[in-house]
């Protein structure tokens, strides 16, 4: 049993408090999962800047404190000796974000951040997300992350309640393996094993035991081999047995599947200004005009998926 929320904001009058309404659904679902937390944001300016590029990280993938152990100026520093280029670091509590001008690329400051922190957890990357991991109590997390003040278009959350590998940053979720990419996860896969041995014989690094991270992994594959969020997942639904409600985002889109049962919870609303989901009806009670959505549980093994 874990918690998802997702939203989706169609009215960009709304970004502005993409936090504080994000804050409220992830604190919501705390009793279905308190063991740690973790929330993707895209668009904030602070954490992914206009013509930057970002790089979320945790210095110690194993680490157990709502600081990072290290502060932003250590961290500038450091990426800034190993890139050879300016780096600006935020500190969001478990969590530190650097950023880079586009110029100097993505995959140069992730190569950065893992030289300079060979025991650390790349947590997520692109030009337009920022990937806050942790373990502990939600609403410590959320505040120490500082999320009731990110804006943003979009935000995924998840409160964790571990079956299938150890609470560390490197364990919750979202897994954010692909550029602007995230997911989660309410459930289980079966046969996550046999898939992982065949993503790793085609090349795939893992940063974790968590069955998730490999339907992540999987996902982010399809992705870069051209195909879209949907196609994706439909793809996911005929090769992954198991339990699931899934909540997969990249920049442009947003979209869920559950399994072939339904055995996991979730709902749907959709209004004109946003699109909502959460594992419980709970999470969204708080959002601006609820009473007016539509709201809905979706069916087994459809994809729904809303883009910007």
């Amino acid at each position: 049993m874990c918690g998802i929320v997702g939203l989706h904001l169609r009215d960009p009058a709304l970004h502005p408090r993409l936090g504080e309404l994000l804050t409220g659904m992830l604190c919501e679902m705390q009793d279905r999962g308190a063991d740690s937390a973790g929330v993707a944001v895209h668009g904030d300016p602070r954490w992914s800047p206009a013509g930057h590029v970002t790089v979320s990280f945790v210095p110690r993938a194993d680490s157990t404190d709502l600081t990072s152990g290290t502060t932003a100026a250590e961290a500038v520093a450091a990426l800034t000796a190993a890139l050879g280029s300016p780096v600006e670091v935020v500190d969001a509590g478990p969590t530190l974000v650097a950023h880079v001008p586009e110029a100097v690329g993505t995959d140069a400051l992730v190569a950065a951040v893992r030289t300079t922190y060979p025991e650390g957890l790349v947590a997520g990357f692109g030009a337009d997300l920022a990937v806050l991991k942790g373990v502990g109590h939600p609403r410590d997390l959320a505040a120490a992350y500082g999320l009731p003040a990110a804006q943003g278009w979009q935000g995924v959350g998840h409160t964790r309640m571990a079956t299938e590998s150890a609470v560390t940053p490197g364990g919750c979720h979202p897994y954010a393996v692909g550029p602007d990419q995230c997911l989660v996860h309410n459930g289980s896969f079966a046969n996550h094993a046999s898939v992982r041995r065949e993503l790793r014989a085609a090349g795939v690094e893992f940063d974790s035991e968590n069955d998730t991270e490999v339907g992540a992994r999987f996902v982010a594959d399809r992705l870069a081999a051209g195909y879209d969020v949907a196609t994706a997942l439909k793809e996911l639904t005929t090769t992954f047995d198991g339990f699931y409600t899934l909540l997969v985002a990249d920049r442009d889109s947003f979209a869920v599947v559950r399994d072939a049962i339904a055995c996991k919870p979730a709902v749907v609303a959709e209004h004109d200004r946003w699109v909502a989901v959460a594992s419980e009806y709970r999470a969204l009670v708080g959002l601006p005009g609820i009473a007016q959505a539509r709201i809905f549980e979706p069916e087994p093994e459809r994809i729904y998926a809303w883009t910007r």
